[in-house]
């Protein structure tokens, strides 16, 4: 059962009527109006079971709407909007069906210039949205916004808009076209530019009023046409005639249909300071206009800057103006543009994909709303998380990436300095790490407990921190979790108290261990660890992909870097004996650069700890340098090392990322793991970091920029990849998914 307002228009309108019509294709559908118009006539012409319940009062319409629900026995309640969010809200918990809301857009930002609907209706949909049982925004960027108000990430499942792409037949006269509708003459050089959108605050017309204007001084054949009403209209007029563009500027009402407007334009604009994903920018794309919008809502995810289109910062005019003055003057750009996006949209966001998304969520929230209070289905994932790591952080996307594959359906809870972040970045459930009421709380829940990847087991760094992992093994047995250690690495366990307590616990309360490495098993061995099944597997951050190629460009070009030049990594931390190997690093830069044309960059895996180190060999360098300075996403610093012709790392996975992108590798070893990681993928590319020399790095460098280690390369990412599956099997294993015959 869909339910609306019944006054939708816009983008809304769209995306219901495109929802219902498809799925009521292989599903009984019903759409239920609380107005009679335009909307719920159409609805019912395309074969829809529209029923409307036309009551001011919202406690006798909540009532009518029982009877239906009664009446129609619907899976799954899909409210769209305010007034039907606020119906499903007081009708909740009076009927056992899920109920989900679409958010089409920010609530807090509909009814942005008019103070009384916002205080109001924008209240009201405010406080009904947290009665809700799962939301569905359309776009990522919405459900971050969701997750950081509070809301429950693991009650969000996204959908993007769809339609149906087909590319205009038949000859179209867009001078007659816009001559007898809008009483307008062009001319045959000009360049039309278009926008469809209310003429409100929200949509920020006057930014694309302001751009246009300041486009033309570069290109005079530019004209823009404003299709749409609102309470903004005067203003836009007077500004246009203030900015003395007004002869340019055409102000062409409401339109529909909207075809054959876009069809008309050779621009589509969006200048929005909210939306989702709007229709308006798609049924452009579909009419063959090249595209320039604000920087909102899913956009990012349709549009590649430079490659199919343009995206400009929320109210930059002038990037705005410059982005349409390159656009008016190249029409063989506008055309490349507008194919390429043509192509993307049309294999991504058609109505038909949209559909399929919206039946996988379903089939999500049903399985969710359905499972027993009481039944043990969650994972509970402990490591070092939220502390800026990039390794660490890497580990944790894997996993949770890993157990998803597995079952999208369970809940996934992290043990995490940082859990406000890592609720918002990994769209988890998140606790501090040390609240040991909260996390005896979930362990009571979970099917399993993951001590996760990364080196936990060690005293190196801090006796604390190995005693409360011990704690959390022993406690999540006792609260009657299975327990495994995932892809982890083990030791230096050096102090004897430590040891022979971590040889206890792992033996008794862990029923599986994955490790990273062969020292690392042979190290259970010798602390004694018989009990748990123990296989040797690979990092679990080995299956985590490098980012798009453009986005890594656009990253490289953020930090001064060329992405067309060749460079050889250094991934550096401060250590114990850094301080004698700074100028033997500082000499293998400087030789790498003298002798292959290899320019240095500093990859930090930990911000800002690494900068420190990255800054004090550059000091030394006789030669160009680059340091990428600000915190990337871990795809984008996996991207950032693929490209790479050799990385020389102190940080392990500074070398791992590199190793599974197939880039050959040179080690500084300043721990166990290091050497551990090295000798398993059967590396003789290692040093150790307190006796490091120039010389024995020069050799390296050598080696590795030769060629003649790629054959081995290439074959160890394979390796690794393949064993890293041994981690994922285990976990199958001990959640009863699969056996160890299968």
């Amino acid at each position: 059962m869909h339910v609306m307002g019944g006054g939708d228009v816009g983008g809304a309108k769209t995306h219901i009527m495109n929802m219902v019509t498809g799925l009521n294709e292989q599903n009984d559908v019903m759409l239920l109006s609380f107005r009679a118009g335009p909307f719920a006539d159409e609805a019912r012409e395309r074969g829809i079971d529209v029923r409307v319940i036309e009551r001011t009062n919202p406690f006798r319409a909540v009532h009518a709407m029982r009877d239906l629900v009664d009446e129609f026995k619907p899976d799954i309640i899909h409210c769209h909007g305010g007034r039907a969010n606020l119906m499903g809200a007081m009708m909740r918990r009076s009927r056992q069906v899920p109920i989900i809301t679409t958010v089409h857009s920010d609530y807090r930002l509909d009814y942005l210039g008019n103070p009384f609907k916002q205080h109001t209706f924008g209240t009201a949909n405010a406080i009904a949205l947290r009665f809700l049982d799962f939301y569905q925004p359309v776009a990522d960027r919405m459900a971050r916004t969701l997750i950081e108000r509070g809301f429950d990430p693991e009650q969000i499942v996204k959908i993007y808009n769809g339609m149906e792409f087909h590319k205009p037949q038949g000859a179209f006269d867009r001078a007659a076209y816009l001559r007898e509708t809008y009483g307008v003459e062009i001319e045959p050089g000009d360049v039309l530019c278009g926008i469809a959108a209310r003429l409100t605050a929200v949509k920020d017309i006057a930014t694309t009023v302001r751009g246009f204007a300041e486009a033309l001084k570069e290109a005079p054949q530019l004209r823009l046409f404003i299709a749409g009403d609102g309470e903004d209209l005067e203003m836009l007029q007077k500004l246009a005639a203030q900015l003395g563009a007004a002869d340019r500027v055409t102000f062409c009402g409401w339109v529909s249909p909207v075809e054959p407007f876009f069809r008309a334009m050779d621009i589509n604009l969006l200048s929005s300071v909210s939306e989702t994903f709007p229709y308006s920018i798609l049924e452009g794309v579909c009419a063959g206009c090249a595209t320039v919008c604000s920087d909102v809502g899913g956009m990012p995810e349709l549009i590649d800057t430079g490659e199919n289109g343009y995206i400009f910062q929320i109210g930059d005019y002038m990037q705005l103006a410059r982005y349409l003055s390159k656009l008016g003057n190249d029409a063989g750009l506008r055309q490349k543009f507008a194919d390429a996006l043509y192509e993307k949209a049309s294999r991504d966001f058609s109505k038909e994909k949209m559909c399929e998304r919206q039946m996988e969520n379903y089939r999500h929230v049903l399985a969710r709303f359905h499972t027993p209070r009481d039944a043990r289905r969650g994972i509970v994932i402990c490591g070092a998380y939220g502390r800026g790591n990039a390794g660490d952080d890497a580990i944790l996307e894997a996993i949770v990436q890993e157990m998803r594959e597995l079952d999208p359906s369970r809940p996934i809870c992290v043990m995490s300095r940082r859990p406000k972040e890592t609720r918002l970045v990994y769209r988890t459930g998140a606790i501090y790490t040390f609240n040991v009421f909260a996390v005896l709380k979930r362990f009571r829940k979970a099917a399993l407990y993951i001590n996760g990847g990364g080196s936990l087991m060690q005293d190196v760094t801090s006796t604390r921190s190995i005693q409360y992992y011990l704690y959390t093994l022993r406690a999540a047995k006792r609260h009657g979790c299975k327990v495994m250690m995932y892809g982890c690495g083990i030791g230096p366990i050096n102090r004897t108290m430590n040891r022979d307590m971590a040889a206890r616990v792992i033996d008794r309360y862990v029923d599986r261990i994955t490790l990273r490495d062969d020292n690392s098993r042979t190290e259970l061995r010798r602390m004694g660890v018989l009990r748990p099944d123990i296989r040797v597997s690979a990092d679990p951050t080995i299956i985590l992909d490098a980012a798009p190629r453009e986005m890594v460009n656009v990253a490289l070009e953020q930090s001064g870097i060329d992405p067309n030049g060749h460079y050889i990594g250094f991934g550096l931390r401060n250590w114990k004996g850094l301080d004698a190997a700074l100028p033997e690093i500082a000499a293998a830069a400087t030789y790498a650069y003298e002798k292959h044309g290899l320019t240095p960059v500093f990859v930090p895996i930990e911000f800002p700890s690494d900068l420190m180190p990255a800054e004090r060999v550059g000091a030394l360098l006789k030669c160009p340098w680059h340091t990428i300075r600000t915190r990337q996403p871990i795809e984008v610093t996996i991207g950032i090392l693929a490209r790479m012709t050799t990385v020389v790392g102190i940080r392990l996975h500074s070398l791992m990322f590199s190793a599974g992108q197939g880039v050959p590798v040179v080690g500084m070893s300043y721990d166990i793991k290091v050497d551990g990681f090295l000798k398993y993928i059967g590396s003789r590319t290692c040093l150790q970091l307190q006796t490091v020399r120039a010389e024995e790095l020069y050799k390296l460098i050598d080696e590795c920029v030769s060629g003649a280690l790629d054959e081995q390369v290439r074959k160890t990412a394979e390796m690794l990849r393949e064993r890293e599956q041994e981690n994922v099997r285990g976990a199958a294993i001990l959640l009863g998914m699969t056996t160890e015959k299968d």
